[in-house]
């Protein structure tokens, strides 16, 4: 295991217990409406199957799947995983949503079986963000798209100095004062200073395999959400919306 992923295993694995709560008090509430954007560009079809990668607690897998979808969630950090259970249990969803433990590099599922993968907001925490995009291309269908949202540099000149302001010290702060790990919430914010631009990240896309690649800003370009769909020249699979959820590797 890299020490990249070592570091953000153990991370991720103390802020469990409160990442929901501190993730909603940083984001101000946004990230939920931020995923809803998202969803939107997924495409995902009625009874359809959703993949969505760095997990966490499960929220983009619930955003996505609606009244009778599924999904699997695949994430590096089972205490992360596990905060999420109770939740998914309360909305009536343990049936639907299968959580896995696993790399984005080398995603534990079959190739071809789902209709969307998504990763929200994990992509600064992969150790290859180019073999993360392959793996996700990889796992969906024929003209299956793959979305990611993640923090991203504002370019207004205007409200550029705002949100360095909030994100850089004001965000820290708050977590600290509402128990958050001291140096988790001072990682996530300067990972964002190196992390590609947005044209990087379409470029990735496209070396993944993926066309028809865009972006748009959400919050004034706080986040980016980028999209591509995976080519339909190698159609010919087809999946039953009764198939069954094992599709593990």
């Amino acid at each position: 295991m890299t020490p990249k992923r070592e570091r953000v295993r153990e991370m991720f694995g103390r802020v469990a217990a409160r990442y929901d709560r501190l993730n909603s008090l940083l984001s101000l509430g946004l990230h939920h409406r931020w995923r809803r954007v998202a969803v939107r560009h997924c495409r995902f079809p009625p009874g359809g199957l959703a993949l969505d990668v760095a997990a966490g607690t499960g929220d983009f897998a619930i955003e996505t799947i609606g009244a009778d979808g599924r999904a699997v969630g695949v994430d590096p950090c089972a205490p992360m995983l596990a905060a999420g259970l109770p939740k998914l249990r309360e909305r009536g969803l343990d049936h639907r949503v299968q959580m896995v433990v696993g790399e984005a590099e080398h995603l534990p599922v079959a190739s071809n079986r789902f209709d969307c993968a998504t990763i929200g907001f994990g992509l600064r925490n992969v150790t290859d963000v180019e073999a993360t995009f392959r793996e996700m291309t990889r796992a969906v269908r024929p003209e299956g798209r793959v979305v990611a949202l993640e923090i991203s540099r504002p370019r207004n000149p205007l409200f550029r100095p705002l949100f360095l302001f909030y994100f850089y010290r004001l965000s820290p702060w708050l977590a600290r004062l509402f128990g958050g790990d001291p140096d988790a919430y001072t990682y996530l914010p300067n990972s964002v200073k190196t992390f590609y631009s947005r044209e990087e990240l379409a470029e990735m896309m496209r070396r993944a395999g993926l066309v028809d690649v865009y972006w748009r800003d959400l919050s004034g370009g706080a986040v980016c959400l980028h999209v591509g769909t995976k080519p339909a020249e190698t159609a010919g699979h087809t999946r039953s919306q009764g198939e069954s959820l094992a599709i593990i590797r």
